[in-house]
């Protein structure tokens, strides 16, 4: 499934309005989610490093799948919401990571690097 349809069949599951305010509530519960599903994430492998020595089975990346496709579907949503296709986002991402690497500058701080 490429990036586009994901995202618009992604759209069934969201239970507000799609607004172009960014102050909108169903926005702003969108980046909220993101942030949340993100941290869940990062929860789960913090565990495996702390608990398990950093060994995942496959039960922890099952586990771990799971919520990377709830960040998935808020990435897909707030995109959505800023009108923008999430095949651009993906597209535009590899695009700057390769602007980086031919000058190399993966490593470092900022955006504009």
């Amino acid at each position: 499934m490429g990036f586009d349809e994901y995202q618009k069949k992604g759209a069934k599951y969201d239970l507000t309005k799609v607004s172009s305010d960014l102050k909108d509530p169903g926005f702003i519960e969108k980046v909220l989610g993101l942030v949340g599903e993100a941290g869940e994430t990062a929860d789960k492998i913090k565990k495996l490093i702390r608990d398990k020595n950093g060994t995942a089975s496959n039960k922890d990346k099952e586990s771990i799948i799971k919520e990377l496709g709830d960040t998935l579907w808020y990435i897909a949503a707030v995109s959505r919401y800023l009108g923008v296709p999430l095949s651009e986002v993906a597209s535009g991402n590899i695009e700057k990571l390769e602007s980086r690497w031919q000058r190399n500058k993966l490593h470092g701080e900022g955006d504009e690097r």
